[in-house]
């Protein structure tokens, strides 16, 4: 029996929940569809789809498989992707993501870490969220991400793990600047500014639970993707953010106070499949893990004889702007 194919099948039906535009978009004729289906059904003794209504709908049974299917799926096209690289010579792609919150300094330094140690590699850097990572990885469509914990993805393998201390940002002109430190309780009124949690769902949730357990509930949650929006919000006096000391560098009409105990850290680590990883995963997650607990990477100035990572692109000049 071919399983993987039979449970491609199943999925596409089971997406589709219509037999006729599951068949179309196979390609194949409908009734080998149903064979299938049911030979699917007879193998694992259960039935997988409810065909007594005049709408097709799935089972318990069928919901549950469907969940098991993408899974089994997806590592099989990581595996059959890995294989083309290694058939195609193009194993030397690593595709991989960081939160776009990662300074450039930080940035810098690992790409010239990944070129100096490991020599040949073609990174492919792609700026994603927490959330972005995981779906793409489940997907196949991204090698190594760069993840803010906690997560749950049983079929991911972790690196090890950087932690950076947050703490509070605020406007200048606030009174609370006053204070050399703060309690998480001192907030009491302010709201928050936090990504959506659709970006790192387990890390906004942590966020919010460490502020109960100090007495801290949010009047309101605010919501910024962008470091320079967040920013914006906090001086428009929209809130307080939780970031490290380097995030307020930027403004000097904000400050940053640590939080009294040291209650939220922000930990980063690498994330990669369990199975069919790319071969680089490991190294890279190491390299990664060094480059982030390095304090203020300063500016590299690239050596004249070195391999650069990336490419230079010059944008044109505006007319009329007399530059």
């Amino acid at each position: 029996m071919d399983l993987f194919r039979h449970l491609r099948y199943f999925a596409v039906v089971a997406e589709e929940l219509h037999f006729g535009r599951a068949a179309e978009l196979l390609g194949i004729a409908q009734p080998p569809l149903s064979q299938s289906i049911q030979r699917l059904e007879r193998e694992l003794g259960v039935e997988l789809f409810d065909r007594s209504r005049r709408q097709v709908a799935l089972t318990p049974a069928g919901r549950l498989l469907l969940d098991e299917a993408r899974g089994l799926l997806a590592g099989e096209q990581r595996m059959r992707t890995l294989m083309r690289m290694v058939r195609d010579g193009t194993l030397g792609t690593l595709r991989a993501g960081v939160p776009p919150e990662t300074p450039a300094v930080t940035l810098q330094a690992l790409l010239w870490q990944l070129t100096d140690q490991l020599p040949g590699l073609d990174v492919d850097l792609q700026e994603l969220t927490t959330g972005e990572q995981l779906r793409m990885l489940a997907d196949a469509r991204l090698d190594i991400g760069l993840v803010h914990h906690p997560v749950d993805a049983p079929d991911l393998r972790f690196g090890p793990a950087t932690r950076t201390r947050l703490g509070v940002v605020l406007p200048r002109a606030s009174p609370l600047a006053r204070q050399t430190d703060l309690a998480l309780a001192d907030l009491a009124g302010h709201d928050v500014v936090l990504p959506p949690r659709a970006t790192a769902p387990g890390w906004h949730d942590h966020v919010l639970e460490v502020c109960r357990q100090h007495g801290f509930a949010p009047a309101r949650i605010r919501h910024a993707r962008n470091p320079e929006f967040l920013l914006g919000l906090v001086l428009a006096g929209h809130g307080v953010a939780f970031e490290p000391e380097s995030a307020a560098r930027r403004e000097p009409r904000v400050v940053w106070r640590p939080i009294a105990g040291h209650p939220l850290h922000r930990t980063t680590l690498a994330a990669w499949p369990a199975q069919s990883h790319h071969p680089a995963a490991e190294q890279f997650a190491e390299i990664a893990a060094a480059t982030l607990n390095e304090e203020a990477p300063p500016m590299a100035v690239p050596r004249a004889d070195a391999a650069r990572p990336w490419s230079i692109v010059f944008a044109p000049h505006a007319a009329g702007t007399g530059r």
